[in-house]
């Protein structure tokens, strides 16, 4: 399927820009009195976008386990009122969400996952190292250990478990040593530290550090879990027509997306079908102004009846 990419520039969220919005909303298809979810609301680039090309009847549900990006939004929902939900709450539990806002079945789901520029850029959140802070990582801060806590009083087989798991990080054991070694940690710095200590330092590519800060993150909000969540509750509450875009950014995410993607589509007879026979990535254009959009991966499943 070919994609109409929108001519007119879409608002963002400052300090935030969408990964691949243009894109995905064509995807999406937004129409006059549709009702569609934002799983991630995060900087509310998507939610802004589905709102205005759904206008003037368009409903956006959008989600995020994070309050602080939910109290960014309220000036968007004061703007088109009536037409933008909030809901603090993980994706993970998409269905006891709209079960309690009393929505059966949506025109379009949207999840772009991972980090908000807004999260990464704050000191005290702990998702960069580029920044010395807080070790925390949590989406939810009012929930759950935290990633000090994890580092801490995890062992040195679980910790090296975490790594590789889901950081696919080939020297897990030793950074897992290292930490351990170097404990109590509780700063992105002294974190860092410690992985430098192994590897040396950032020489080409990526840093050394973010495949143990992207393992950490992801078990600390129980990422993976909550995608297959998604994968699996979320295409059954689509209407016919509708659609689930997800956005991924790292191998683990678009390797769980594209088999359950197939695996919906794939018996005779299906009521779903794949629009994205390969990922759609971002352009050189849009990288060089979002680095961020370097690995992201977009992929379409539609809901085609309601057999």
């Amino acid at each position: 399927m070919s994609v109409a990419l929108m001519t007119e520039s879409e608002p963002s969220s400052a300090g935030h820009v969408p990964v691949l919005l243009a894109e995905a909303v064509d995807f999406l298809a937004p129409r006059d009195g549709g009702v569609y979810v934002d799983a991630t609301f995060g900087g509310g680039g998507y939610s802004e976008a589905i709102l205005r090309r759904s206008s003037p009847g368009g409903r956006v549900i959008a989600l995020d386990r994070d309050r602080a990006a939910l109290r960014r939004g309220d000036a968007m929902v004061a703007e088109h009122s009536g037409r933008l939900e909030l809901v603090w709450g993980s994706f993970a539990d998409l269905c006891p969400h709209l079960d309690g806002l009393g929505v059966a079945s949506v025109d379009g789901i949207v999840a772009d996952l991972g980090l908000s520029s807004l999260q990464l850029d704050d000191p005290g959140r702990g998702f960069s190292f580029s920044r010395d802070g807080a070790l925390d990582m949590r989406f939810d801060r009012s929930r759950g250990p935290s990633a000090a806590d994890l580092v801490n009083r995890s062992s040195e087989s679980e910790l090296a478990d975490i790594l590789y798991h889901y950081g696919e990080e080939r020297r897990a054991r030793a950074i897992a040593k290292r930490i351990a070694a170097s404990r109590p940690i509780g700063t992105t710095r002294e974190l860092r530290g410690a992985v430098v200590a192994v590897t040396g330092p950032k020489r080409h590519g990526i840093d050394p550090a973010t495949r143990t800060f992207q393992a950490l993150r992801i078990a600390v909000n129980d990422e993976l879990r909550a995608l297959d969540s998604l994968l699996r509750e979320g295409p059954e509450r689509l209407a016919a027509g509708g659609r689930l875009i997800v956005v991924s950014y790292h191998s683990l995410e678009d390797r769980a997306v594209k088999r359950a993607f197939r695996e919906r589509a794939r018996p005779a007879g299906s009521a779903y079908r794949i629009l994205t026979k390969k990922p759609v990535i971002a352009g050189a254009e849009e990288v060089d102004e979002n680095p961020r959009a370097r690995s992201a991966k977009l992929r379409v499943l539609e809901r085609v009846d309601e057999t």
